[in-house]
């Protein structure tokens, strides 16, 4: 993996923030994938804001690591190493963390992975593994958090980090399947769960840098300088704070929404994590050759 991508632990602690100190304390925050990549970030975040943080995973020496880091925020923070492929493991992630800490307050659904190839080449075994993880993870951490919370007779707040697949997303078309899928998902269950004090809501990111911009091939990645009209990715920090809002008191009437942090890719970018086809490389295509 290419490590000149991404961002420090320095930059975690120094990156300015708009939110109080303080303002989750008191609060139980779970997070998976929270070892690395957008998920630490997030993570950071809200242990910085006083939040005990719950991190899972399945690599538990990247776990151990983040966990090393976020504790010098000052706040108790857990690991689980897990999948949340395996509804088994998802419950025995939640009645652990209500044994051992409490029963959460937020839960960031971030943990996720595809891989870039084209769609005419994926495997059923690819395939599956990405559905399996973005869209059927997902839903089991949602379904057991949402099934904890009703027990309780109280409320919470559901983030899922879904992604920029409004125009498609040709070159990991088995990751916007599985990622529109949790945003129409999570419009569902919004309304449904609505009566139990329970809000769901996601954040879909645009091309963002973190460590993962090294899991492409360079022809894919210099694509993301031009994914938006600012020519540049944005950072982590822009999504943690967008989870953040989304959780706190400033988004206590938000729930079914799709918040898009993309620096206008939606309406503009042409990101290719495969690398750009021949085809596309140019304003004037084939069998439209203009003089």
């Amino acid at each position: 993996m290419d490590t000149s991508y991404g961002f420090t632990d320095e930059d975690l602690r120094a990156w300015p923030t708009v939110y109080r100190d303080g303002l989750f304390s008191e609060k139980l925050v779970v997070v998976s994938g929270g070892g690395s990549g957008l998920g630490k970030a997030i993570s950071a975040l809200f242990a910085r804001l006083g939040a005990s943080v719950v991190i899972c995973g399945r690599n538990r020496e990247r776990l151990d690591a983040a966990a090393d880091f976020l504790r010098g925020f000052g706040g108790t923070v857990m690991t689980r190493a897990m999948t949340i492929r395996d509804p088994d493991d998802v419950t025995g992630l939640f009645d652990a963390v209500r044994s051992e800490l409490a029963v959460p307050d937020v839960v960031i659904n971030n943990a996720g992975g595809q891989f870039p190839q084209a769609a005419l080449d994926f495997s059923p075994k690819g395939w599956r593994a990405v559905i399996d993880t973005n869209l059927n993870g997902s839903w089991y951490m949602m379904q057991t958090a949402a099934r904890l919370w009703q027990a309780e007779g109280r409320g919470g707040s559901i983030v899922n980090v879904v992604a920029d697949f409004w125009r498609g997303m040709p070159g990991i078309a088995h990751t916007a399947a599985a990622r529109a899928g949790v945003a129409y998902l999570s419009k569902s269950v919004a309304v449904e769960w609505a009566p139990l004090g329970i809000r769901v809501n996601c954040v879909a990111p645009g091309c963002c840098e973190t460590h993962a911009f090294g899991l492409y091939p360079p022809e894919g990645t210099a694509t993301y300088w031009q994914a938006n009209p600012f020519l540049r990715p944005g950072d982590a920090m822009d999504i943690a704070e967008a989870c953040v809002y989304l959780c706190g008191s400033s988004g206590k009437f938000v729930t079914g929404e799709v918040l898009t942090v993309d620096g206008g890719q939606q309406l503009w970018g042409d990101p290719w994590p495969t690398g750009r086809p021949d085809w596309f490389a140019s304003p004037f295509r084939r069998n439209g050759d203009r003089d």
